[in-house]
């Protein structure tokens, strides 16, 4: 029994490390005019301040990390913006995919949307605007 809880806990935290390193980017259809973007225009559209592209909300490990490095905010602060501006009638919250290959498929379709995946689902459908550092 304590052999199994230690493996256990081993591969938690092996899985935990590997998410909390996982390489970030933000992308748009390969269709887009956008080229490069800065984290304040980013984190401005995630955080309903701009409305220049739709964006696309990833439901995996990584939107922590995107949300943290990118709008300085957790995810709890971004769901109290949310939450005032959809009660207030300002804004719809990003569309919540629950995968990286589910935002790329999404993005890759619309040459107005924006989103942020793990670096390893990018393909040639999208094209990467900002390395999440």
């Amino acid at each position: 029994m304590n052999i199994l809880v230690k493996t256990t806990l081993l591969a938690g935290l092996a899985f935990a490390a590997a998410t909390a390193q996982a390489e970030v980017v933000v992308i748009v259809s390969a269709k887009s005019t956008a080229t490069t973007m800065k984290a304040d225009e980013i984190a401005n559209i995630y955080l309903g301040k701009s409305n220049a592209m739709k964006p696309v909300d990833n439901a995996t490990p990584v939107r922590a990390q995107f949300y943290s490095r990118v709008a300085g905010r957790d995810e709890g602060q971004v769901k109290a913006i949310w939450s005032k501006l959809v009660f207030t009638g300002k804004a719809m919250p990003p569309k919540e995919l629950p995968s990286s290959a589910e935002v790329v498929k999404a993005v890759a379709a619309d040459p107005n949307a924006i989103g942020y995946i793990d670096a390893t689902a990018i393909d040639g459908s999208v094209k990467v605007v900002y390395e999440v550092k």
